[in-house]
């Protein structure tokens, strides 16, 4: 009985080696496979970088060749030409010479713009008027108040950069108020040209403490700019 138990015991013991030694197997198969899988991407991995390789250097190969050429190429012309880098340097430096000439010339038409405009009283009514207010000092409270209160809507513009943004508050205003001094050039040339397309009135003032609003009997409402030693008079 003992031994029949103990034959039926190793017997049991051999079919769970066996189950065990067949899920190792797999375990080995799949691992196999699985690298085998691995090595077969990097290996078309590595083709793919050297066939990259061979192109990039084709293109390198040409790179070289063209920029020899136009190397031999500026040599002949050197020749041909004598005094050419001068000529070269001069050039560019009249260049950078035009490009000040332009921005003097703007900036000389402003001032005579300013000296035209700051002798005389400007007028404008903003009843019911969308009045955009340009330059970074324009941002009070007061202008707001002062523009609100004399019945108009107070519309501002700060960022000089956003071309697009400025294009934009311009196209919404009936009127135009302008602190010179405050804005760049080139905002400044894009509200006077902008008010001389659409014949919308630009109103320059030095200093937002310049700006009055006063009302008449019709319950109309003025902007008065002058000079500040005049404002204080």
């Amino acid at each position: 009985m003992n031994d029949a138990q103990s034959l039926e015991d190793i017997a049991r013991e051999h079919r769970m080696l066996l189950n065990e030694y067949g899920r190792v197997q797999q375990r080995c198969s799949d691992l196999i496979a699985g690298q085998a899988g691995r090595l077969e991407q990097q290996a078309q991995r590595i083709r793919q970088l050297e066939a990259e390789t061979m192109r990039l250097r084709g293109e390198l190969v040409a790179r070289d060749t063209a920029l020899a050429c136009a190397r031999e190429d500026m040599a002949n012309l050197k020749q041909a030409i004598p005094g050419l880098p001068t000529r070269i340097t001069l050039a560019r430096r009249v260049e950078s010479l035009s490009a000040r000439v332009q921005d003097l010339m703007r900036e000389l038409l402003r001032m005579q713009w300013l000296r035209k405009e700051s002798g005389k009283s400007a007028t404008a009514d903003v009843w019911a008027k969308s009045v955009l207010c340009i330059g970074r000092e324009m941002e009070g409270a007061d202008t707001r108040r002062a523009i609100e209160s004399a019945g108009g809507r107070f519309l501002q513009h700060a960022e000089e950069d956003d071309h697009a943004a400025l294009e934009a508050s311009l196209v919404a205003a009936d009127l135009v108020i302008c602190q010179t001094g405050c804005i760049s050039h080139d905002a400044y040339w894009r509200v006077q040209d902008h008010c001389r397309r659409t014949g919308k009135q630009c109103v320059l003032v030095e200093q937002p403490q310049a700006m009055r609003f006063v009302r008449n009997k019709e319950i109309t409402a003025e902007v008065v700019t002058a000079r500040e030693p005049a404002a204080s008079s």
